[in-house]
């Protein structure tokens, strides 16, 4: 009986969290290009980053012909803008917001070089 409460509690305390999602840029640092993305779960895209420099996997196609001639660690993860689900928003509006974020961003990108996701 008290496995099956704890399991509910800790399902309970799993969907009470705060979600916070953001937008970011995984840099080449030899060519100064960045790839710009928005993710409702941050932490866990900067997770997967380290994880792939760590194995030497690509952490994206368009990045790869980059990946492989400068390395894992020519690239940098950076958070540029987090923001924070609101407990009466939906799923799609959070998306609707974080895709409105992104492309402000992209506007204060314009005068970099980006690449372009497939």
């Amino acid at each position: 009986m008290a496995d099956k409460a704890d399991k509910k509690q800790k399902i309970a305390q799993y969907k009470a969290r705060k979600i916070t999602g953001g937008v970011f840029c995984i840099r080449n640092t030899q060519t100064g290009k960045s790839l710009l993305m928005a993710e409702r779960d941050v932490k866990g895209s900067q997770n997967r980053f380290a994880f792939s420099q760590m194995t030497g996997s690509c952490v994206h196609m368009v990045l790869q012909q980059d990946w492989k001639t400068y390395g894992a660690q020519a690239f940098a993860f950076e958070v540029l803008e987090e923001l924070e689900k609101k407990e009466d928003q939906t799923d799609r509006e959070f998306d609707q917001d974080l895709q409105t974020l992104l492309e402000m961003w992209r506007e204060k990108f314009s005068g970099e070089e980006l690449y372009n996701k497939v």
